[in-house]
């Protein structure tokens, strides 16, 4: 991970910063952070441009299946947040176009996302996969915190585990991918199944599970970490487990969709999202994640990337769409409750 965190070298103009005295026009956005950020971002961009933003949010699965189904007559202009697998899949499936930006001040690892995909989605900010747990619900039920993914299969934990599904959930996705790049594929099924055993439910968002950790109705949810921070800060019991063996990241992306009709408004959007000014303004509505460029101001919450212990995720395998279609298909045969 460090070694992807050099700077990347081209120029970025934000002129966009004159404000209202841009032209005024419209744009179409898909959302996949959460909703106080989306809305956070769209009011300051209307803002600073003068155009107005219709926006929706929706999780990364959700928001490519909608993209795959308007190829050639896109509803959507500009696919914000959310991780960046999806990102990749749709780039690869030539349902996104380059921005034709060349930003500068960005870490390694968001140029990384954009050597990855030929330009067509860029990073916008990095979060860490973990585990959560409610300290009153576990201590009330004398079980003893997890400290590790193997950990999760325990019987203690049963009807007490709370993850997304990763058909409809990046963050799920991502735990999926990391599993499999931590312990091999047939041992990461294996685990995932028995883990299984004590979900009590899959959610569609990737941020339910730990909301639900949060306010006491699970004790351990799967997720990442910043939006744990953003639970915990608000005074819930919830404590924050980097997996002993290692744990998965994400990168969100942020792209313009093919064919978009108000594409210079998109570019724009994609300018506004990767300045400093703009990602430093997260913390005002409890966002946590580490921004991509360099000069943000990263919230002294945010968990330190540094610090946890990190795999070399391969955003290249895991965000291609055969791999994804692969694995999504043996977790619903092979860990989706059926029936």
């Amino acid at each position: 991970m460090k070694n992807k965190m050099l700077l990347g070298v081209a120029t970025l103009t934000l002129g966009l910063y004159a404000g209202s005295a841009l032209a005024a026009g419209k744009l179409s956005v898909v959302c996949s952070n959460e909703q106080d950020w989306c809305d956070l971002m769209a009011n300051n961009f209307e803002e600073a441009t003068g155009i107005d933003v219709s926006m929706v949010r929706k999780s990364t699965g959700e928001t490519l299946a909608q993209v795959r189904a308007e190829a050639g007559n896109p509803k959507i202009d500009v696919w914000w947040g959310g991780t960046g697998d999806p990102h990749l899949i749709a780039a690869a499936e030539d349902l996104t176009q380059p921005s034709g930006l060349e930003p500068q001040d960005l870490l390694g690892w968001a140029m990384n996302m954009a050597d990855i995909s030929g330009g067509k989605t860029i990073g916008i900010h990095a979060g860490a996969l973990g585990i959560a747990y409610n300290a009153d619900v576990l201590k009330k039920k004398g079980v003893k915190p997890p400290a590790c993914w193997h950990d999760l299969k325990d019987a203690a934990y049963k009807g007490e585990i709370q993850v997304a599904n990763p058909n409809s959930s990046g963050t799920a996705y991502t735990e999926l991918a990391t599993l499999v790049q931590l312990f091999g594929e047939d041992d990461a099924f294996k685990l995932l199944a028995d883990i299984g055993e004590n979900v009590n439910q899959y959610t569609k968002s990737g941020s339910a599970p730990s909301k639900a950790a949060a306010r006491g109705e699970t004790g351990i949810s799967i997720g990442f970490m910043h939006d744990m921070v953003k639970l915990a800060k608000a005074g819930f019991p919830l404590k924050i487990v980097s997996p002993c063996e290692g744990t998965g990241y994400e990168v969100g992306g942020v792209s313009i969709i093919k064919g978009a009709r108000n594409v210079d408004a998109a570019k724009k959007w994609v300018e506004f999202v990767l300045s400093a000014e703009a990602q430093s303004r997260g913390p005002e509505v409890g966002v946590y994640n580490v921004p991509s460029n360099s000069k943000a101001t990263v919230p002294p919450e945010s968990p330190a990337l540094e610090t946890i212990k990190l795999i070399d995720y391969d955003f290249a395998t895991y965000g291609a769409s055969e791999t994804r279609k692969r694995l999504l298909k043996r977790w619903d045969k092979d860990v989706k409750p059926q029936g």
